[in-house]
């Protein structure tokens, strides 16, 4: 059989194959025709292959398929339905719609970047969020870099380099991508000193430890794990004091960063960047697409006399944020000037922030909208359920919510979420207790229509 496997050049003669070529640029057209040769040729060696493989029609559907992948941004839109509003693997928060013609106008013309337009100078990028976060937090100085972890790494390589920060062991933590505290200490050249035990770490525990290699004492938000029953933590308060008795800076990595506080919505737990400059910390350092709702950033605010020394530090070239950011992160801020603004229209707190009420009408009100234009194939089941925050952020929070529960006849729950994810709009949820849900809390009115029509052309294999 592999002898029947046809050339390439017979393969591009093809008549179906040939409007291909009209369509694309011939080495596209002879690349996709090569892998599914390649195919066809290891299912012939594998045994999984039948005379209908080496049909005409049947390889030249495979080779659209191949074209139709390639043409496809692989970074792309997609639906989520999963119920975590902060979805890492989703690209965290979504930014806020006011925000669109800002990001444009950043990418696709020149801008002030970098130029001072009142003296008509070189000026600073940093100057356009810096003002806003000052004011935002109370802070007497701010320096944004491309991520948290970058903010880390930027403020122990400026203050304690070659000297030690001290840190509870039950703060020592890995989130997302191998991402570990003391690997990042490590890079930055301090050294790390570690007290205490994983569950409890007193201030004695710091004052052991403090000499006169010690450049810093060091808080980690624990993100994305609890450290619960027989516990003891040192607080913001009581590690200033320390610090602030033998003249040592207090830094706090807050994680996921919040400049609102959430108690009143059910989100209980979390301090707000204020919370923790007022507590006395010298120096903060959070996320801007986590609880900001922002772009991609690490945002560090604090003290001067500390965060001056990092403006003019080699690796802030390195790490500093690209203009679409600035500019999105800048949009993101502004709308803080107003906390009621701010949770009406950063999408993360609007979600996060939505009552379990107003998900059960969204949800009736989605599944009345199907139910008129779905076949009767398609089965639609509304029930209570639990969203999460995501992001590393309020680890053992379950935020109550509405789920819509999506069936198909001779369609198991796995081939159906495999269908809607592998759509041009991928549409994505969760298999909870057997069945394909999606969560009315990471969904936008909006999304049902695309649900619609993903869910009209699925039938049961045959």
């Amino acid at each position: 059989m592999r002898r029947n496997i046809p050339k390439v050049d017979k393969v591009l003669e093809w008549p179906g194959v040939k409007a291909f070529l009209e369509q694309y640029p011939r080495p596209v057209v002879i690349t996709a025709v090569r892998e599914t040769l390649d195919q066809v040729r290891s299912e012939l060696l594998g045994g999984e292959a039948t005379t209908e493989t080496l049909a005409e029609e049947s390889v030249t559907q495979r080779i659209a398929i191949a074209l139709e992948t390639t043409n496809t941004p692989g970074l792309r839109r997609v639906i989520n339905g999963t119920g975590v509003v902060l979805h890492t693997n989703l690209g965290r928060a979504p930014l806020a719609e006011s925000l669109r013609d800002t990001m444009l106008d950043a990418a696709f013309g020149y801008s002030s970047l970098e130029f001072n337009l009142e003296t008509g100078a070189r000026g600073s990028r940093a100057v356009h969020v810096e003002k806003l976060l000052c004011s935002l937090t109370g802070a007497e100085a701010a320096v944004v870099v491309n991520n948290n972890a970058a903010a880390v790494l930027l403020a122990l390589s400026s203050l304690a380099r070659n000297k030690e920060v001290v840190v509870s062991r039950g703060e020592l933590v890995e989130i997302g991508g191998s991402f570990r505290i003391p690997e990042v200490m490590e890079q930055s050249g301090a050294i790390l000193r570690e007290v205490g035990a994983t569950n409890r770490t007193h201030p004695r525990d710091y004052r052991a430890a403090i000499s006169e290699k010690t450049a810093l004492l060091l808080k980690v938000h624990t993100s994305n794990f609890a450290v619960v029953g027989f516990t003891t933590e040192v607080s913001t308060e009581e590690l200033v004091t320390i610090g602030r008795e033998v003249s040592l800076p207090t830094m706090v990595d807050a994680g996921s960063g919040t400049l609102v506080n959430l108690s009143s919505c059910g989100l209980a737990g979390e301090k707000t960047v204020q919370e923790y400059l007022e507590a006395g910390a010298d120096l903060v350092t959070f996320s801007g697409d986590k609880l900001l709702g922002g772009p991609q950033a690490g945002i560090i605010v604090g003290k001067r006399s500390f965060l001056e020394p990092m403006k003019k530090h080699p690796l802030l070239r390195a790490l500093r944020l690209d203009k679409v950011t600035l500019a999105t992160l800048e949009g993101t801020l502004r709308l803080y000037r107003d906390e009621r603004e701010a949770l009406q229209r950063i999408p993360t707190l609007r979600m996060l922030t939505e009552s379990a009420e107003n998900l059960a009408a969204r949800a009736a009100k989605a599944v009345r909208r199907m139910r008129r234009v779905l076949p009767a194939s398609v089965s639609l089941v509304r029930s209570k359920g639990y969203s999460q925050v995501g992001g590393g952020t309020f680890p053992l929070l379950e935020i109550p919510t509405t789920l819509i529960s999506v069936s198909v006849d001779g369609l198991s729950p796995q081939q159906l979420e495999q269908r809607l994810r592998k759509r041009a709009l991928p549409i994505l949820g969760r298999i909870s207790k057997g069945v394909f849900v999606l969560d009315m809390r990471t969904l936008s009115d909006n999304d049902i229509l695309d649900i619609i029509a993903a869910l009209k052309p699925i039938t049961a294999p045959s």
